[in-house]
């Protein structure tokens, strides 16, 4: 019963920061240390990845009319601006993609650490609030998600890279930094990163659980399906409060967040060690 309650803390700070450009890594590592779970080290590893379809599921139902293209009972079947829209989305994930694939291991095994979290925290918190400074007045250059090209899409992906190398980063404030730097709108820049999520998200929990070999006992699978649960239940909510917070706000109030975040970080971990 008390892992099952964990389980339910644990989906709720995921389905909170994992769409809010705070970093669901650097709550998820101080969460760790304040009320760990009694897992095996296996299980905790995937958990920490697959706990996220939950999230992902709610992008699904919230964007479902905006990403999916098959129409079976419209005359138009296909909505090719959509098939499109999936041809950026992939092609912003190639980067990442490609470095998870081939380098997720050691990045897990030589970059997970408190010291890189709280920089990269502290850092993007810096960036996030330089580049607000920076665009306040300015009109963005796109406004919708079709008006992205392709060469757009693939820059925001680089950024994801970033990320996906540095914990603590945050994949969702990474993409919408570079987004914003490229003259992409707040509310785009948002939703871009939502969709790019669904891909990168289902591929590395696919290989988690792959990697885990789907043994799950009773008290596991049951954490899992709590964990994943209640992030989807979340993040319905905290998606839908992001999108109607950024069309009054910017994202300055986050990265003062991360800043602060990041030196709890330093000062918590920094007296243990």
């Amino acid at each position: 019963m008390l892992e099952s309650l964990k389980a339910v803390i644990y989906g709720i700070v995921e389905g909170i920061t994992e769409w809010l450009p705070v970093s669901s890594t650097g709550h998820m590592i101080l969460l760790e240390k304040i009320m760990p779970m009694k897992v095996s080290q296996e299980f905790w590893s995937m958990f920490l990845v697959v706990v996220q379809l939950g999230a992902i599921l709610a992008v699904v139902l919230l964007f479902w009319e905006k990403i999916f293209p098959f129409h079976l009972r419209e005359r138009e079947k296909i909505d090719w601006d959509i098939m499109e829209l999936w041809g950026k989305i992939f092609v912003a994930c190639i980067p990442a993609g490609v470095v998870g694939v081939a380098f997720g291991d050691w990045l897990d095994a030589n970059l997970y650490n408190f010291w890189i979290v709280a920089v990269m925290l502290i850092t993007v918190g810096i960036i996030f609030i330089a580049v607000e400074n920076q665009n306040e007045g300015m009109q963005p250059v796109y406004r919708s998600t079709r008006e992205l090209t392709w060469s757009v899409a693939f820059i925001i992906g680089l950024f994801q890279l970033v990320a996906a190398v540095f914990p603590g980063t945050s994949r969702s404030g990474a993409t919408i930094i570079g987004a914003l730097l490229i003259g992409v709108s707040r509310s785009v820049a948002a939703e871009f990163t939502f969709y790019l999520a669904i891909p990168v998200m289902f591929g590395a929990s696919l290989l988690k659980l792959i990697g885990f070999g789907f043994a799950f006992n009773r008290q596991e699978l049951s954490i899992l399906l709590i964990g994943m649960a209640v992030s989807f239940i979340v993040s319905v909510v905290v998606i839908r409060f992001l999108m109607g917070y950024i069309r009054k706000h910017d994202f300055k109030a986050f990265g003062w967040y991360r800043i602060v975040l990041g030196a709890v970080v330093l000062l918590y971990f920094g007296a243990l060690a």
